[in-house]
């Protein structure tokens, strides 16, 4: 009881702070399994694919977080394990740290989507996007049927930015472009640059013409 309230609240919490109305280019939310990968610029950035999802999407999506930011404290703890049911990766690499590739997969396996972050890092700078690390590439490779969606948000650095925990309420936009697969035989340096221009072309295409916005329960 106590984690559907709190999924419904961070939800709702999400979409006021944000305004933001999903738009799907070139699919639509439907219950497909996907690995939904974003530019990375604020610790909402999840939080908001998420909660940009119809419900029954959502019930089946994890996020893939570092587990140093969210094992911190009680409530973060909460948060990441009984609402949005994270994937955890130690990003220290520790003795006994488990491979993040198999820890994704696994999880694929077990049915849900996945929401990841190939820039590895949140964006500081004045670049629309960092280099992608070779995570996606992997994780594709290994599950080559699943469809990779690209997430482009925008504004969401500036709602928050790093090292801040209060929301500045300000009008986000979040757009999800065409999917695409790891050809076969396609290379991880090519792969990981087609990828990276989907997301740049996602963010060129989002504007309020060219996609349908979906109203979301």
């Amino acid at each position: 009881m106590l984690t559907n309230l709190a999924a419904w609240g961070l939800t709702r919490f999400t979409r006021i702070v944000t305004g933001a109305h999903a738009r799907w280019l070139g699919c639509a939310p439907v219950p497909v399994q996907r690995i939904y990968f974003g530019n990375h610029s604020s610790h909402a950035d999840f939080a908001l694919i998420w909660a940009s999802l119809p419900s029954e999407l959502r019930k089946r999506t994890r996020p893939v977080a570092g587990a140093d930011y969210w094992e911190n404290g009680t409530i973060r703890r909460f948060v990441i394990h009984e609402v949005l049911r994270g994937v955890l990766i130690d990003r220290a690499r520790t003795e006994h740290a488990r491979d993040p590739i198999e820890l994704m997969a696994e999880s694929l396996d077990a049915g849900d989507s996945l929401i990841l972050f190939p820039e590895g890092t949140r964006n500081t700078t004045d670049e629309a996007l960092l280099p992608f690390r070779s995570g996606l590439y992997h994780l594709a490779a290994r599950r080559p049927d699943v469809e990779l969606v690209p997430v482009w948000m925008e504004n969401l650095g500036r709602l928050l930015p790093k090292g801040e925990f209060i929301p500045v309420p300000l009008l986000c936009s979040i757009t999800f472009g065409a999917p695409l697969k790891l050809a076969s035989g396609e290379t991880k340096d090519v792969f990981l640059a087609r990828a990276r221009q989907a997301l740049l072309a996602t963010r060129s295409s989002a504007r309020p013409e060219n996609g349908q916005a979906h109203e979301l329960r």
